[in-house]
């Protein structure tokens, strides 16, 4: 669909604004993060800043109200959500509600290798998730019509019963793979090259989203040159990506939801979303 706006092997861009100045009105996007965790968040609010709209969207979740890809929602700036959670959006569930935001439920593990088969060129797969449901016979909702009614239902779907290594046979659902206009991911460390390391749990559905991506835009806290990065130590070759934009280690990092022990406890606090 577009090209790298950097040339060579070297894919930093001067600016989060550089990187996704070409993203149009109405592209899909392949979003990493998991909750508030290793949410892209300067490459988020550059595409605000632009004005970008009519987005397709897959990822995990839509963030929170004011923070994640909730920024976009916000705006109305997102069309339709791929996602397997909805629930920490109360402005997600209006505009859901409302009609004026569609979405297409998806089975967590489902949609992760949804994103892995669209990025490894496979057209679809078949899975046990969903069997029996109306993941698998239709009907779920995809869209309201503000009044209470559905406006558009989720399909059927094929399903097709094989004999797996048990001997006993067993139905399965034909799930299509996903493959998006482009990609955006955080990461702790990048080269040049746009070899990319994440951060523990921040890795989550980065690497896929990713690789899923047909221009796959990474912001990364640490830039280091070729070579710095030991290749036995990175999780997404720079082959999936197409251009870098260095955001620092300073970088806000928001928690979805702090809890705090006891004074008198010693239990350690949860740090989701760091």
């Amino acid at each position: 669909m577009t090209e790298a706006i950097s040339s060579g092997f070297d894919k930093v861009v001067a600016s989060a604004a550089e990187a996704v100045a070409d993203i149009p009105d109405g592209a899909s996007l392949a979003v990493g993060g998991f909750g508030l965790c290793g949410n892209p968040i300067a490459l988020i609010e550059a595409l605000l800043a632009q004005g970008t709209t009519g987005l397709s969207v897959v990822s995990n979740n839509c963030g929170v109200d004011d923070w994640g890809l909730g920024v976009l929602l916000n705006a109305q700036r997102i069309r339709k959500m791929t996602s397997s959670y909805v629930g920490e959006n109360k402005e997600f569930e209006r505009q859901f509600l409302s009609g004026e935001l569609e979405l297409e439920l998806t089975p967590q593990g489902t949609l992760a290798e949804k994103l892995r088969a669209g990025g490894a060129g496979i057209a679809a797969f078949f899975t046990r998730t969903g069997v029996g449901t109306q993941v698998a016979d239709g009907g779920l909702p995809r869209r309201y019509d503000g009044a209470g009614g559905i406006a558009i239902a989720s399909p059927a779907k094929e399903v097709r019963t094989f004999t797996t290594g048990t001997g006993d046979p067993a139905e399965y659902v034909l799930e299509e793979s996903i493959s998006t206009d482009f990609a955006l991911v955080h990461a702790l460390r990048g080269d040049r090259h746009g070899n990319l390391v994440f951060n523990k749990s921040a890795r989550n559905f980065s690497p896929l989203a990713a690789m899923a991506g047909r221009v796959c835009i990474a912001q990364v806290e640490e830039l280091v040159e070729p070579g710095e990065i030991d290749p036995d130590t990175v999780h997404l070759p720079g082959v999936y990506v197409h251009r870098m934009v260095h955001v620092g280690t300073d970088i806000e990092k928001r928690i979805e939801r702090r809890t705090v022990a006891a004074p008198s406890s010693t239990t350690t606090p949860d740090t989701k979303g760091a």
